[in-house]
């Protein structure tokens, strides 16, 4: 573990002496250093990512395909959004938009005695134990996680953005961050405020965030694998997460005789969310992935990154 910690605070020593000071420094912007070497971490994390990616979920993929991949440029529009946000920057614009507003909001709430919930320290001796306090945390962001996801899938108007996500029918590793940006704004900014008030460490927000974003590439790849009977009810294998993806699956239900939105198998890590919600289907079936609209009624929802986006918000003003 200290071997593995202390290679990764080289490679972002290295990559922020060489590469990222000098910029910041040709560009004016030497009095954000701090931020920038917090941002060179980011994008070490996502370097590694993408080279597990191409290194070992690839391969996978090719050995064990769910189906053939014809529409190849649906692929590369996704690598384009996996860069984007992997190598920061997704991460860059909002430092530049809303990174004050929210330290300003922050710093408000602290003035007027907002206190911070330290969950690991509700238990003695808890914060000495690294990976217990981790998973700790895990298990609650998590959580919150699943319930930022379904109401994704229950609300009319923040399902006009995050079906761009449901809509791509060639899904592969790359499709995770096939997301609006402005759906992924109003995540990140979620999921940042619930680390805050629970306490999480900058460096274990990393690593929540690294691991999450890990998992979640696997889960979308172009694989047949699942984790057997047991440990797909432990941790949320490629099936499992492509069941929610399925076409007239993962996001509708029936209800009264009729097809509203909802769906099924909305945990991002854990399946225990949608064992204990009633939201889980552990099907063992590979169905082909997409929206319903997409076929019945023709819906388009754009080709390239910019086009994907402006249907987006098109559907968002119900105009399209």
């Amino acid at each position: 573990m200290n071997f593995l910690l202390d290679s990764f605070a080289w490679l972002q020593e290295s990559l922020y002496e060489g590469v990222v000071q000098p910029i910041a420094f040709a560009a004016g912007q030497g009095h954000l250093l701090e931020k920038a070497y917090e941002g060179t971490g980011w994008l070490v994390v996502g370097l590694l990512q993408i080279a597990v990616l191409l290194v070992v979920i690839e391969p996978l993929q090719r050995q064990w395909p769910v189906e053939a991949q014809p529409d190849r440029q649906a692929v590369r529009v996704d690598v384009l959004y996996t860069l984007i946000h992997r190598l920061g920057l997704f991460k860059l614009v909002m430092f530049f938009t809303l990174d004050a507003a929210f330290e300003q909001g922050w710093g408000w709430l602290r003035s007027m005695g907002w206190p911070t919930l330290h969950l690991d320290a509700l238990w003695p001796g808890v914060t000495d134990l690294a990976l217990v306090s981790f998973f700790i945390y895990l298990v609650v962001f998590d959580f919150v996680h699943y319930w930022v996801h379904r109401a994704q899938h229950q609300s009319d108007t923040w399902w006009a953005l995050h079906s761009l996500h449901h809509s791509q029918r060639n899904m592969n590793m790359w499709t995770d961050n096939r997301n609006h940006l402005l759906d992924d704004i109003l995540t990140s900014l979620l999921l940042s405020i619930v680390a805050v008030l629970i306490g999480v460490g900058p460096g274990q927000f990393v690593a929540l965030v690294a691991l999450s974003q890990l998992s979640e590439s696997f889960q979308h790849a172009n694989v047949r694998i699942w984790f057997g009977r047991v440990g797909d009810r432990l941790w949320i294998s490629p099936r499992f997460h492509r069941r929610h993806h399925s076409v007239g699956i993962g996001h509708e239900s029936i209800r009264n005789g009729q097809t509203v939105l909802g769906g099924c198998n909305f945990g991002v890590l854990l399946p225990w969310w949608d064992m204990l919600f009633g939201t889980a289907d552990f099907s063992l079936r590979y169905e082909p992935t997409g929206v319903r609209d997409q076929l019945a009624l023709g819906r388009d929802y754009g080709k390239g990154f910019w086009a994907q986006q402006w249907q987006g918000l098109l559907r968002l003003a119900g105009r399209a």
